[in-house]
């Protein structure tokens, strides 16, 4: 079993392909084996946790302050139920994590991450130009960015993408390789983007379906970390990220050693598969399609961690059967469109 214990919302992959166009950005080495120190450190503590109910709390927000070190949490920043302070990075993680709270009460009926009133952690201002955000053993750590590539990581869908993955812990525990790690990696996509629609009320044909948007700095030639609606067009940079590596379809896989099996960059195609579909069912994406691809890998009888793209798609189609059959035609269609056999 592989856990997801290496990455934050930044793959390693990408900072490594930064770091040999920029050198002289040590930032961005650091904060890959710095990662990787705090998630396998966090996870093993986690790991243990699995599938229990945690209930270490009553469900409240509370940000802290790392003031640009490393030490987590850090200084007490704003609570919950606490009114806004100055710094706007604590605000807008106090708020989008509260609304994630918010969110998965209303769509699920869940009380916190793990249905047992979790507290939502966070920790802002992580270490210096830290270059990533990421969640360890059910806790929120975000940097600040270099100001040269990345600009911002306290984003909605950054929260959302990460929180997901800790719903994914608790329930099928997605193995973190190959086309199950890409699953897993696709999940927290789509539940990002669907909790940024859901912010912002836009329904399917308004939204970019853009993965991390405002995440890079004006520099950079690219819009976001990953498009779920075009893979292989969120950035095309050779001189600071190189070119988008999501396949469209499945004939093209990366079935590379590289990206713990292509986690990320193989995610591009259930991420197209349910963006074609959101679309096709139109109005809300957090409503038919969330619920259909919330109870493939949370609800009673989800799929298991080693789960592949075809067990998935069939799983989706059971479902889809059971709780909207005017829409099954259009899922099968969208699974045709990436190549995933069901």
């Amino acid at each position: 079993m592989t856990k997801r214990i290496f990455d934050g919302v930044v793959p390693s992959f990408l900072l490594h392909d930064i770091a040999q166009r920029h050198p002289e950005l040590t930032t961005l080495l650091q904060t890959i084996i710095t990662t990787q120190k705090i998630a396998n450190a966090a996870n093993k503590l986690a790991l243990k946790k699995k599938k229990k109910k945690l209930g270490s709390g009553k469900g409240d927000v509370l940000i802290y302050d790392a003031k640009n070190t490393q030490r987590r949490p850090g200084t007490k920043a704003r609570f919950e139920g606490e009114p806004a302070v100055s710094d706007k990075i604590v605000n807008d993680a106090y708020e989008f994590q509260r609304m994630f709270r918010e969110f998965l009460k209303q769509r699920f009926g869940l009380n916190s991450l793990d249905n047992a009133g979790h507290d939502l952690v966070g920790t802002v201002h992580f270490g210096k130009n830290y270059n990533n955000a990421f969640m360890s053993n059910l806790t929120m750590t975000y940097g600040d960015g270099d100001g040269v590539v990345f600009a911002l990581f306290v984003l909605i869908d950054v929260i959302g993408h990460e929180m997901a993955h800790a719903l994914c812990e608790l329930t099928s525990g997605l193995d973190y390789y190959g086309e199950s790690g890409a699953l897993n990696e696709s999940f927290s996509d789509v539940f990002g983007v669907c909790f940024r629609q859901w912010y912002f009320k836009l329904t399917a044909d308004k939204d970019s379906w853009l993965v991390g948007p405002g995440i890079f700095t004006a520099k950079v030639k690219g819009v976001a970390l990953r498009s779920m609606l075009n893979p292989g067009t969120a950035y095309n940079d050779p001189a600071n990220l190189g070119k988008d590596p999501q396949p469209d379809h499945y004939s093209k896989l990366y079935r590379g050693s590289g990206d713990n099996g292509g986690v990320h960059i193989n995610s591009g195609i259930p991420n197209k598969a349910f963006a074609t579909w959101a679309r096709a069912v139109g109005g809300n994406a957090w409503e038919i399609p969330l619920g259909v691809w919330y109870e493939t890998n949370c609800g009673v009888g989800h799929v298991g961690p080693n789960c592949d793209f075809t067990t998935w798609a069939k799983k989706t189609i059971e479902n889809a059967n059971k709780m909207c059959p005017q829409h099954v035609a259009s899922l099968k269609a969208a699974w045709t469109a990436v190549g995933v056999a069901f």
